[in-house]
């Protein structure tokens, strides 16, 4: 009979081994607890004050967890519940604790806006150590779906004829017994959420609403509309992300001057060159990048076509271009060096929305709200960010 190694579950090891033994000094449990570490939480202090009840977990555990979380692929409280008893890397950045899954989901939902902001320390953090460097930045975006049923809507032309319906209805009631209160006060109401409903449409702009997501907009995405938000991201050279941000816009040409703007304040440096697809053209965006010194590689839709076909771009229709800064873009995008540039743009940004959308997965939000996705986002992006930093590091 072969003899095996001795093996006994419930047997207790004599002398503990510490963490970094068993994973390895190297391990990402241990970045994500250093550059925490190295950030300034003295936002989600402020809140915790106020927090009130029962002692607060500290907001740096509680940070550790997510972005770990994040890193892994597990973003839902309940896994990460079970993965902070389980997973050993989980347990260390704990610290002992076991915060449940509604613990966790409140504080994400209390701090949203501190979570996206963190962004920036990561970043500084990064830079710090070398890396995020600027120079050349491409952005571009992507449709993520919310968590929201496309068949639970509000519609204006339905909501208002259901209006007129409930006001004829308790107008002839009140006219049949003026002495009902009970049924008054109930046609009352729901005329109330009725109207407040047909509010909320016609501020949003929309003609028809999500019930479980408001904020949520039908965006296309190949060819077809899905229920979600326009989540966008700015990569440098060297594969980091270096802004990041979810809006509720259906298109991209209004976006390309935000981003340099956020990519210089996070940053603390403007880009150099940007590089975007047609879609973030506008006459308009290549004015501001050449104001602000920075070389565009944005193609109009005609020269785009060109570039992706071979066929050659000519004016719109019977119209010649006539802008001096779409000329001079055509000129820097039909030499070697701006094709060699344009083609660039995908190796940078199309990647980084491939881990995220297909390792991470984040092809749809897990909360609801502009605000709690933005967050969502955010995390996802630290961690990507994390996650590249470890690999370079190890390899060093």
């Amino acid at each position: 009979m072969p003899t095996y190694q001795p093996y006994s579950p419930d047997q207790a090891e004599l002398l503990p081994a510490h963490v970094k033994d068993v994973l390895g000094a190297d391990h990402l449990c241990f970045v994500v607890h250093e550059m925490v570490e190295a950030c300034d939480l003295h936002e989600f202090d402020s809140q915790e004050e106020d927090a009130g009840g029962q002692r607060a977990y500290d907001p740096r555990m509680m940070l550790k967890i997510w972005l770990y979380g994040f890193c892994v692929n597990v973003r839902t409280t309940r896994k990460l519940e079970q993965r902070i008893r389980e997973d050993l890397g989980f347990r260390y950045l704990a610290g002992g604790a076991t915060p449940d899954h509604k613990t966790l989901s409140e504080f994400q939902r209390r701090h949203r806006e501190p979570i996206a902001a963190m962004f920036t320390e990561v970043l500084l953090f990064l830079r710090r150590a070398g890396m995020a460097r600027l120079g050349t930045v491409a952005i571009d975006s992507t449709r993520v779906k919310g968590s929201a049923s496309p068949d639970r809507l509000l519609r204006q032309e339905k909501v208002e004829k259901e209006l007129r319906k409930r006001v004829e209805h308790w107008q002839r009631e009140l006219d049949d017994d003026p002495d009902r209160e009970p049924g008054m006060r109930v046609g009352g109401a729901e005329i109330e959420k009725l109207r407040e409903q047909l509010r909320r449409l016609k501020q949003s702009g929309e003609k028809k609403l999500s019930t479980t997501d408001p904020d949520a907009r039908f965006v296309r995405e190949r060819g077809r509309f899905v229920l979600g938000y326009t989540a966008e991201i700015a990569v440098s050279e060297d594969h980091f992300i270096v802004t990041q941000r979810v809006t509720q816009s259906r298109t991209d040409n209004e976006a390309l001057v935000p981003m340099v703007e956020q990519v210089e304040r996070q940053c603390r440096e403007r880009p150099g060159r940007v590089l975007a697809d047609c879609g973030f053209f506008s006459n308009q965006n290549l004015r501001e990048m050449e104001a602000r010194g920075i070389e565009a590689y944005v193609p109009d839709p005609n020269l785009a076509r060109e570039l992706n076909q071979g066929e050659k771009a000519r004016g719109v229709g019977r119209m010649r271009v006539s802008d001096p800064h779409l000329k001079r873009a055509r000129r820097r995008l039909r030499t070697a060096r701006g094709r060699a540039w344009y083609k660039k743009r995908k190796a940078l940004v199309e990647p980084v929305f491939g881990t995220l959308k297909q390792q991470r997965g984040m092809r749809q939000f897990e909360r609801r709200g502009l605000r709690a996705v933005a967050a969502e986002w955010a995390l996802a992006a630290m961690a990507y960010n994390l996650t590249r930093y470890h690999t370079l590091r190890r390899s060093q």
